[in-house]
């Protein structure tokens, strides 16, 4: 057992049974002052306020295991992410140059760049070599306070890359205390030395074996990659084998990603940095979650998804860090939480909500982790004394973080 006492502020605290925030709901997370936290085998057992604080509501055991002295730090839950490419071979920082000299992430990928050529480091590249590469991404991704993450495929865009990649993700999941899940992205672009039509037929076939080792599936439906009609082929058939569709839209154009999405009851429809009133009203009164990647909006200099407009329509909201080699180099969610703060005003709390339970709704994990409820897995992060959510996204590249807990286990 470990008991965490004097904590300042025990903030992101969710009834049970609550499974994802919409809209004005987002910004009623629960906050106690001056609180104590228990965790045990892995769960949070109880809270409550901290003995001789008015309206205390019981003593915290201390007779057995541990106890931290948060000395008025604040507790929150760690961070879901729900988007994620880390499982790639080499950098693309080359590109980096590119784009610095003015080519647009289009113009990179017609030269051949892009996508394709973390395809062609990773089939030269081992499973074990590219296990050990992901690893100290996965590990920085910790250490920075997530604990639920979900991983693609999509750099391997031939059959047997793909299904290595996929045991790779197979392999992190066994490594690290966080819960991790793996989408097939087969179809993230045309694989060299096939034509379009021939490769949407090869990421068919290649289903059956990704279903074994994927929990999603995805494609990405945007101009230049993916068209509507291609991706409700590849849905439907990841649907036959099991596999919920998590999908790419509205990145680089209004392409249709998002009702496509809807029509085959995607979990989660994400990038949506180009969007109009009728993707927020195809996602009303469904159970498909809007995710926006400001991640990318800032690598990029792409729009940033209107998170105001679509909280203010009583949806549900999550953001996440898009981590990938070529659009997105970071998994650092504190700062994901600050762009949506600065870049795409939502409050502190709106944005620790899209980065947590709405974040681990887009995984299909929120009855297990994303919030403060009894029951639920101890996937805490502890920041130093001084702490406040606000200032979370306003001294956003400050060291903040105390301890990280990923199931009660102590990671940093």
């Amino acid at each position: 057992m470990i008991t965490i006492i004097n904590i300042g502020e025990l903030v992101g605290i969710v009834p049970s049974g609550v499974s994802v925030l919409k809209g004005a709901e987002m910004a009623s997370m629960g906050v106690l002052h001056d609180a104590w936290l228990q965790i045990e085998n892995g769960k949070i057992v109880d809270f409550g306020k901290m003995p001789g604080q008015a309206g205390h509501d019981g003593h915290p055991r201390h007779d057995r295991g541990s106890v931290i002295d948060a000395r008025g730090g604040m507790v929150l839950p760690a961070f879901c992410d729900s988007h994620t490419h880390l499982v790639y071979a080499g950098s693309r920082e080359g590109e980096f140059l590119d784009k610095l000299a003015g080519l647009s992430y289009e113009e990179i990928a017609a030269r051949g760049g892009g996508i394709l050529n973390s395809a062609d480091l990773l089939h030269e590249t081992s499973e074990d070599e590219l296990f050990e590469q992901s690893m100290v991404r996965v590990r920085e991704v910790l250490a920075k306070g997530t604990a639920a993450l979900e991983i693609k495929s999509g750099y391997g865009l031939r059959p047997a890359d793909e299904l290595k990649m996929l045991r790779v993700i197979r392999r992190i999941g066994a490594a690290v205390p966080a819960l991790v899940r793996a989408t097939f992205l087969g179809a993230h672009a045309v694989g060299r030395g096939y034509t379009h039509a021939s490769y949407v037929d090869e990421v068919l076939r290649m289903i059956p074996d990704a279903a074994e080792l994927a929990d999603f599936i995805d494609v990405f439906c945007d101009e230049g990659f993916f068209t509507v009609e291609d991706t409700s082929r590849i849905l439907e058939e990841g649907l036959k084998y099991g596999l919920r569709p998590k999908i790419h839209a509205n990145e680089l154009a209004v392409s249709g990603g998002v009702q496509v999405g809807v029509q085959h009851n995607a979990l989660s429809v994400d990038h949506l940095e180009r969007t109009t009133s009728a993707e927020i009203d195809a996602l009303k009164g469904t159970e498909t979650i809007p995710v926006m990647l400001p991640g990318s909006s800032f690598f990029l200099g792409l729009p940033y998804g209107r998170a105001r407009a679509f909280v203010d329509a009583g949806l549900p909201l999550a953001l996440a860090s898009d981590y990938n080699p070529g659009s997105s180099p970071s998994g650092d969610m504190r700062f994901v939480m600050a762009l949506g703060c600065i870049k795409m005003r939502l409050t502190p709390m709106e944005a620790l909500a899209a980065v947590t339970l709405n974040g681990a709704a887009a995984l299909g994990v929120s009855a297990q982790t994303g919030s403060v409820t009894r029951g639920k897995r101890a996937d805490l992060i502890l920041t130093q004394p001084g702490w406040s959510l606000t200032r979370l996204a306003y001294n956003f590249t400050t060291p903040f973080i105390r301890q990280v807990f990923a199931s009660g286990e102590q990671l940093k």
